[in-house]
């Protein structure tokens, strides 16, 4: 049978198969998992067909509990019924999933492992969700890799019908879920053959009907719910089995072999880590490193969690083992170990195997934490010892309570033949779409393998992105963020001003792109020292495009994703240049279609365009001037926000120590004004002049970056030469001076304001009382302003009529600068409840955009007035 390899990411992968062997799909979206929702959505409403000619039904509840309770439902009429969620969605399921388990009733639960919101919420990917849920009866399979997530859903959706318990198949989030890599995808006659038809029978036999009636669900007494609990066991002791069946049979269709307990390493090896999930690839691939440098070590992949079967998982390991590290990819506080690590001390003891060596439990990964093949040396390193740690933890310093290990963090086993590439986006930018786009064209035009991994901020639009990307000759096992790169490119010029670690993982002879205003010729001049240094220590090979130029004059706007996907393939060398240029064309065909031939027509214009505005820059031998990087917050700035907050909002909270952060998870407000993102391209200029003095522009602004104040004109002293006043218009102002001030390096540009303005300009009819003017050109002189500024005194808030928007804007906004996406529409409202009520206000936040852009670290728009008071959030 001959194979077919598409690049995509694990939610598709895993929504791929439960679409084909599902007639019944509740959804309710929560992150990571919502795309696989939207993939069988989608292909419901394009009439896709499942493995048996019918269009299964896709149906979106109000709730997680709601889907779940659809999900139960439908099981009970027969239908083959499947759900995706994460987190506390997962936990939002519990009751309904301990009556499915308990009704012996098959069926699959999709889950994007996520982490649970605890001392803080957390959209990242971890254990802790699917450890919450593992009394409830579900048996549990992971996937390790992307490939093994459409795989492994296949499996469990073919063990479950014989098992007759439900499945909960888990995989990171993020690391999996949204992790894009080429992969062998299964073929509609594999999938059939891996269900069995009888099997389909017995569940429709199980249904309740009305021409088979019985009573299912009762309420038992202490006389015989213990012995009907009991009733069970034969069921759970008969399923691992059954799964390395559906293994095999898997096997024998595709020629990939699963095992339950899979090891992997030097077959006399004396130190083996054990674990499961995205963390499994990074272990094999440092085992592969280190045995050819001599160890003899080894990884056992725990791919069955429940039931745990104990001879299973001693059999897998070596004869040889005297030191074993389990690693949890959670903590449950309290406990005398994490859960893996429990099972496993009890699966050694209780076998009465003569294999028992050393045990240590360690907890990694949490939250999506980096976990490297240096992190895994450390552990190895660990196992050495006559007494290893015991407890402890990897990928952080703990100064509190001493359980971290110390690692090498430059040890790397990155392949050399395998390209490596960083980019530095800005959320909405297109460079996220772009990226995939390149490892599709990669991936199902070359024989390599591609892999892509891209870190959102969970800021979403408006905050940085990064996107991993790696091209190689053999299958990709690097769960872990690229840190040597062959190719960096950075879309966003601002970060330069930012983020010092951009090209310290660039080797040397390297690739640099950078979207840029500035020439070849005048870019040198315009580099912090920092990246003038590294790129002439490196002998880097540094380009530059004025991106946004090309994008304009495309009629792209803003949109520079096809850009700087042009430049990447014009410089990498990944693909020939022409061959790259038309794939991305045709990319550019199939992606825009349905957009209109204008949208398509403006993607090929900027490919046409890109290669002549592409320019290398010729490298100086020496350092000129002497531009250093903004500091992340500025030195006036509280302590707390110095010293923890401006280190995690320049990148670097990796290195923040156990005891830099508060215990029980309360944090300072009124944080976004020291940030400056500096993220608009174009800010809103006032024309005095014209402008009537209506209040629109500021009451609309979704980030408070526009500000009206009345004061006496005396107060105009000492203000800067640039700073704009104007006699204030307002009856009850009279003799007072009016201005409409911006703060310039906290606007995003959304030109919200502009719409909302009433006011033409008789003499050129675009312009209106504010107008939109690049940024750079304007930061300094409107910084000095809007300090100034803000040294006003506020207005009397007992003589303001509040039912005028211009008085009323006068106002102090307690909720200002947040990280919503640019043009937000909710903001603007939050802004106006903190201007009326703000300093006596307690916000409740259920969940949903208001507690990211509301409670997001590692600043909080939540303010404070001049009193200290303001909203408690």
């Amino acid at each position: 049978m001959s194979k077919t390899f598409y690049t995509m990411d694990g939610n598709e992968a895993v929504a791929y198969v439960a679409y084909r062997v599902s007639e019944v799909i509740a959804i309710y979206p929560i992150t990571p998992s919502s795309p696989m929702g939207e993939w069988a959505d989608a292909w419901a409403a394009e009439n896709k067909p499942n493995i048996w000619g019918t269009v299964p039904s896709v149906v979106e509840l109000q709730s997680e509990g709601g889907a779940a309770g659809t999900v139960h439902g439908a099981l009970q009429t027969g239908a083959l019924t499947t759900t995706f969620t994460a987190s506390q969605g997962l936990l939002l399921m519990i009751p309904n999933m301990y009556k499915i388990a308990g009704e012996l009733t098959p069926a699959v639960f999709h889950i994007a492992a996520r982490s649970l919101a605890c001392q803080a919420l957390s959209i990242f990917g971890d254990h802790s969700d699917v450890m919450s849920v593992r009394s409830t009866g579900y048996a549990m399979l992971c996937s390790c890799s992307v490939q093994e997530s459409m795989d492994l859903a296949m499996i469990a959706h073919a063990a479950t019908l014989e098992a007759k318990i439900p499945f909960l198949h888990f995989f990171d989030g993020f690391r999996t879920s949204h992790e894009v890599a080429k992969i062998e995808v299964l073929s509609n006659e594999t999938i059939r053959a891996m269900i069995d038809d009888q099997l389909v029978f017995k569940h429709r036999e199980h249904a309740l009907s009305p021409d088979r009636p019985v009573l299912r669900g009762t309420a038992q007494n202490p006389d015989v719910y213990f012995q009907a609990r009991e009733s069970v066991n034969r069921y759970y002791t008969a399923t691992p089995p059954i799964v390395q069946k559906a293994m095999d049979q898997f096997a024998r269709l595709t020629g990939r072999q699963y095992r339950l307990y899979e090891y992997h390493g030097d077959p006399s090896a004396e130190r083996v880590i054990v674990l499961m999930g995205s963390g499994a690839e990074a272990v094999h691939e440092a085992v592969d490193y280190l045995n050819a440098k001599g160890e003899r070590v080894g990884v056992l992949k725990v791919r069955l969690y429940r039931p745990f079967d104990m001879n299973g998982f001693v059999e897998a390991l070596p004869k040889t083992v005297k030191s074993m590290a389990v690693l949890d990819r959670t903590k449950e506080p309290g406990a005398l170990g994490e859960p893996l690590y429990q099972d496993c001390i009890v699966a050694l003891r209780e076998s009465r195997s003569k294999i028992q060596p050393k045990v240590v439990g360690g907890r990694y990964g949490l939250s999506s934490k980096e976990f490297t093949p240096a992190m895994v040396k450390a552990v190895y390193d660990e196992l050495k010892k006559e007494e290893p740690k015991n407890h402890f933890t990897i990928g952080i310093e703990d100064d509190v309570t001493h359980t971290s290990l110390a690692y090498d963090p430059k040890f790397s086993t990155e392949d050399d033949r395998v390209f490596r590439g960083v980019f530095y986006g800005l959320g909405s930018d297109g460079t996220v779409g772009a990226n995939k786009n390149s490892i599709k064209i990669i991936g199902e035009n070359t024989d390599n393998y591609a892999q892509g991994y891209f870190v959102y901020d969970s800021k979403k639009a408006g905050a940085i992105t990064v996107s991993h990307l790696r091209f190689g000759p053999k299958p990709i096992h690097s769960t872990y963020l690229v840190s040597y790169a062959n190719f960096v490119g950075c879309h966003q010029p601002v970060f330069l001003e930012r983020y010092d670690q951009m090209l310290e993982g660039l080797m040397p002879g390297g690739t640099f792109l950078l979207n840029t205003q500035f020439s070849a010729e005048e870019i040198w001049d315009k580099l912090p020292v920092l990246f003038q240094k590294q790129i002439i220590e490196k002998k880097v090979r540094f380009y530059v495009i004025d991106a946004y130029k090309v994008a304009y004059e495309s009629g792209m706007r803003q949109r520079i994703n096809t850009v700087m996907q042009v430049c990447f393939f014009g410089i990498s060398g990944v693909l020939p240049k022409e061959e790259a240029i038309k794939e991305i064309k045709k990319s550019i065909v199939k992606t825009y279609g349905s957009k209109g031939e204008e949208v398509v027509n403006m993607n090929l214009k900027a490919v046409d365009h890109t290669l002549a505005h592409l320019h290398e820059v010729k490298v100086p031998s020496e350092v000129r001037g002497n531009l250093q990087l903004k500091k992340p917050v500025p030195d006036e700035a509280p302590e707390f926000v110095r010293d923890v907050l401006g280190k995690i909002n320049s990148g670097h909270g990796d290195e923040l120590p156990v005891s830099a952060l508060p215990d029980d998870g309360t944090y300072p407000t009124a944080t976004c004004r020291w940030e400056k993102r500096n993220i608009a391209l174009e800010i809103p200029v006032w024309d005095k002049d014209i402008c009537i003095q209506c209040g629109k522009c500021a009451i609309v602004c979704p980030h408070a970056t526009i500000r009206f104040k009345a004061y006496d004109p005396a107060l105009l002293a000492n203000a800067p030469a640039t700073f704009k006043s104007a006699e204030a218009k307002d009856p009850q102002w009279k003799g007072m001076k009016l201005t409409l001030q911006v703060a310039p390096e906290d606007c995003t540009g959304c030109g919200v304001c502009i719409d909302a303005c009433p006011v033409k300009n008789k003499t050129e009819v675009k312009l209106r009382a504010i107008n939109m003017k690049p940024q750079p050109p304007l930061r300094a002189q409107e910084r000095e302003n809007w300090e100034f500024f803000l040294r006003i005194p506020d207005m009397d808030r007992r003589a303001l009529k509040v039912d005028s928007i211009r008085q009323q804007q006068t106002q102090l906004p307690l909720f200002e600068f947040s990280s919503a996406c640019a043009g937000c529409g909710e903001t603007p409202y939050l802004k106006l409840v903190s201007q009326l009520f703000g300093d006596r206000m307690i916000v409740a936040n259920a969940t949903g955009c208001s507690s990211i852009y509301g409670g997001n670290l590692p600043m909080t728009p939540w303010s404070q007035n001049a009193e200290g008071r303001g909203p408690a959030w």
